[in-house]
């Protein structure tokens, strides 16, 4: 092809110097594509440690969150408990409170009762005591009599024994007797 072994050699020269050059950029870029293949990788590789840890992080406090979320829910059924507990606890008190009330109720009703009976008791009492007064002021009074008839039955049998007129004394008795 070439005529000329010197242009073949130059030629071939050149060829060969134009191979190693483009082998020599070869080897920078491929050099270069590496480091910078090696940074990218670097650096996703960090990127992945970065998402690894935020990933790790998230799923403690995920399940921090969801302990909480079961004490929570715990904390939440005890006062539920505790507040139905509560809610029983009122109703018995009402409903003991209700019975007092009623029972309040009956023995102030039986205080105005024996009040009542009382008051008409003393009321008796007093009719009595007032009928025993009289009573007593009668019995008084008759044995005053009685005992004037009996000065004037001895004085009478006195004026008998000696002779006066027992129709005087009589008349004077029965007229004591009658007032």
């Amino acid at each position: 092809m070439f005529p000329n072994p010197t242009l073949k050699l130059s030629f071939r020269q050149s060829l060969e110097s134009q191979v190693k050059d483009l082998t020599g950029r070869l080897d920078e870029a491929e050099t270069a594509s590496l480091k910078s293949g090696q940074k990218a990788v670097a650096k996703l590789e960090i990127r992945v440690q970065q998402l690894e840890s935020e990933y790790e992080a998230e799923q403690r406090r995920h399940v921090e969150t969801q302990k909480n979320a079961r004490k929570a829910d715990r904390r939440l059924k005890e006062l539920a408990y505790q507040v139905e507990e509560d809610r029983k606890s009122a109703e018995i008190l009402q409903d003991l409170v209700d019975k007092l009330q009623t029972k309040i109720k009956t023995y102030k009703r039986q205080a105005e009762e024996a009040e009542e009976v009382a008051a008409i008791n003393l009321a008796k009492f007093r009719k009595v005591a007032e009928e025993l007064e009289d009573a007593e002021s009668r019995a008084d009074s008759a044995e005053n009599m009685v005992s004037k008839f009996r000065v004037q039955s001895r004085s009478f049998s006195a004026a008998a024994a000696t002779g006066s007129s027992s129709h005087t004394v009589i008349k004077t008795s029965f007229t004591s007797a009658e007032m």
